[in-house]
């Protein structure tokens, strides 16, 4: 082994130990915790073998899971990615004044924890007395309850993590969107292309390997997000209406004292992660533009 590697095997080994103590042993300890039953209480752990897994994969719930799942990520999508990706576009290309306005205002609920913006829209969409329902009474409409019906809890709660994510997605696109070479965008103007044509042909190639990282951290953040709102205003409910895959782990290991399954759906969700890790290294990336 030369000088060089030591040296660098010697600076990475601080890193490579706080990942194998607080990421990869955490990994090994879930997928031993598994295999037995536990109520966190009890001194000793009752080996079950596959029973956890078999339990989690024949229960009626487990379809509602994913399908709620599927659909926070959809709804993500396309608050935290789509939008902030044509948003950046406008702010960056085709918005010249108060553009520094526009930006901060943009970005300021980024800075706001995720408690407090559950608190705000609690109170924003409180059928009674919230400024929505009145809104709505304007119009002789009547504010439904919206944590209270399925796939509508799952929307509220996606507007939650949209308000709050929505900036901080959309500052690091701007960047993205204001290092395209102005040369290039002059030059399609003077052929007379049009703004969706620049966007399609020019920006979306050069902007896309920042997109795919907004993309996936969309995802695999998102779920993560939902945690907070989730575990305040609904705690899973109604009949795991506003649950998923992530809240359902806390709920089975916290709530349920029910450790092995919690573990196992972990396991699950980890499987998940991997199998879109897989799909985008495999496939996404490809169709990614690096400049160097």
């Amino acid at each position: 082994m030369s000088r060089n590697n030591r040296g660098a095997i010697l600076y990475l080994l601080p890193t490579a130990i706080l990942f194998i103590v607080f990421y990869y042993w955490p990994l090994v300890q879930n997928l031993y915790l598994s295999f037995f039953s536990w109520n966190m209480v009890s001194p000793t752990l009752k080996y079950v073998g596959l029973e956890n897994f078999a339990s989690v994969l024949q229960s009626s719930e487990l379809l509602k899971i994913l399908l709620n799942t599927c659909v926070f990520l959809l709804i993500m999508l396309v608050l935290n990615f789509i939008l902030p990706y044509f948003y950046a576009y406008i702010l960056g290309h085709l918005v010249h004044h108060w553009t520094s306005f526009y930006r901060s205002a943009l970005f300021l609920p980024a800075t706001l924890s995720l408690a407090v913006a559950s608190i705000l829209f609690l109170w924003i969409y409180n059928p009674l007395a919230g400024p929505l329902s009145i809104i709505l009474g304007w119009a002789d409409l009547d504010s439904p309850r919206w944590f209270k019906e399925n796939y509508l809890v799952i929307f509220a709660i996606c507007t939650i993590i949209g308000w709050k994510v929505f900036g901080y997605n959309l500052i690091i696109m701007l960047a993205a969107m204001v290092a395209v070479p102005r040369e290039m965008i002059e030059a399609a103007k003077l052929e007379n292309a049009s703004n969706w044509v620049i966007f399609k042909k020019i920006i979306l190639p050069m902007t896309s390997s920042t997109a795919i990282y907004v993309f996936t951290i969309t995802i695999v953040f998102g779920l993560q997000y939902v945690l907070v709102p989730v575990n305040m205003l609904t705690q899973g409910g109604p009949n795991q209406g506003s649950s998923n895959l992530v809240y359902i782990i806390y709920q089975y290991a916290f709530v349920f004292f029910q450790t092995g399954k919690a573990a196992a759906y972990a396991v699950l969700t980890m499987v998940c992660y991997a199998l879109f890790l897989y799909v985008k290294n495999k496939y996404l990336e490809k169709k990614v533009y690096y400049e160097n």
